[in-house]
């Protein structure tokens, strides 16, 4: 256990990766796509340092791992800890169902050591969401003293967990699921540079809405993040850019499940312009849409001109009756070809998502 220095609170947030067929972390030299999970809590936590929320004589230290990028080592983290003195805490960040398992066995290690680990995400959050009881999974966690927290975190609830885990008075479940916080003007979601040059072509994040009017049966964001559409504001998302330039950092991944959703869209994409043309800054994006977007007067052409350079879209199938059942009656196959050619028009490269294993993906459809 960390000493009992009583100036320092070590904040380490941890994104675990989950593991492949024979038992091991699945990692890369350069991550793919980052964890906005972890530039969110980052920057929440920085917050809660610059405003001394655990008096002006307590320093709050961060430190911040993506394991699907960087080795995860208890041990040195632990022996880091001891050297610098202090109280810790271990907040195991952004875990999805696939990646539970994992994040328990690192919840292990450091429980049996005493340190004070607190889980979140959207399995915490979703079980809690969607389940009368708590899981089996949850209340495993629980059992070995390990705290768990349902929903998100700004509007101050970070607050709460630091002076428990300060205090040593972690509570089982803190469950925020009942009211979501207002996104406006709070802390930015920012990463520093060493941590996001791990990511391939070093690509930062940041999400500028929550939420989802849509029903789709396969998805788990409505009953997370609810279906009222929360929003950041363009001055929050300018503060992101430009905390980010400041650390020679251009090219980001607009998070948000479906950015053609996002009311202020417009908005967002003229502040973009007005910075790269007045300013001339060189800034790339990455978005996620739905397939619809092409029908929103302006909106390619103002991504294009905003920074677009890749757009992922959710296709999901081929087979209407697919689409039917799995309530993505939005996504019209006849639209398609229109909609790609639009993008290809801009300039702007088309990723698309497609999900197999659908109850009316059968043989005969297929051949």
């Amino acid at each position: 256990m960390a000493s009992d220095d009583p100036h320092i609170l070590n904040i380490v947030m941890i994104k675990p990766s989950h593991y492949d067929d024979d038992g091991y972390p699945i990692q890369w030299l350069r991550s793919a796509i980052p964890s906005n999970a972890l530039a969110c809590l980052n920057g929440i936590a920085e917050d809660c340092r610059a405003r001394k929320v655990l008096g002006e004589d307590v320093d709050i230290r961060v430190e911040i791992f993506d394991e699907t990028n960087r080795r995860i080592k208890p041990g040195r983290i632990m022996r880091k800890i001891e050297r610098s003195g202090g109280r810790a805490l271990i907040a195991l960040v952004g875990v999805q169902t696939n990646q539970y398992p994992r994040a328990m066995d690192i919840a292990r290690t450091f429980r049996a050591r005493g340190y004070p680990v607190c889980i979140g995400g959207f399995h915490v959050s979703g079980c809690i969401s969607m389940l009368d009881d708590l899981h089996e999974t949850l209340r495993d966690a629980q059992e070995i003293g390990v705290s768990l927290f349902a929903g998100e975190a700004e509007g101050g609830r970070l607050d709460e967990i630091l002076i428990d885990a300060w205090q040593g008075k972690m509570k089982p479940l803190y469950d925020h699921m009942a009211e979501l916080p207002d996104l406006a003007n709070q802390p930015i979601p920012l990463c520093p540079k060493d941590h996001v040059r791990r990511y391939a072509g070093s690509i930062s994040s940041l999400d500028l809405g929550r939420g989802c009017p849509y029903q789709c049966s396969f998805c788990t964001i409505i009953n997370v993040q609810g279906r009222e559409s929360r929003f950041r504001t363009p001055d929050d998302l300018e503060r992101i850019i430009r905390g980010n330039l400041a650390q020679n950092i251009r090219r980001f991944f607009i998070t948000d499940d479906n950015f053609a959703r996002n009311r202020n869209w417009e908005v967002f994409f003229d502040r973009l312009i007005k910075l790269r043309q007045e300013e001339g800054l060189k800034i790339s994006l990455v978005i996620q849409v739905d397939t619809l977007c092409h029908k929103i007067g302006g909106f390619i052409e103002k991504a294009a001109r905003a920074g677009v350079s890749r757009v992922f879209i959710g296709i999901e199938n081929i087979n209407p009756d697919s689409l039917v059942g799995a309530k993505k009656r939005q996504n019209k196959i006849t639209d398609y070809r229109e909609m790609l050619q639009q993008w290809k028009n801009a300039g702007v490269l088309t990723l698309g998502g497609y999900i197999l294993g659908f109850p009316k993906d059968t043989r005969a459809f297929c051949n």
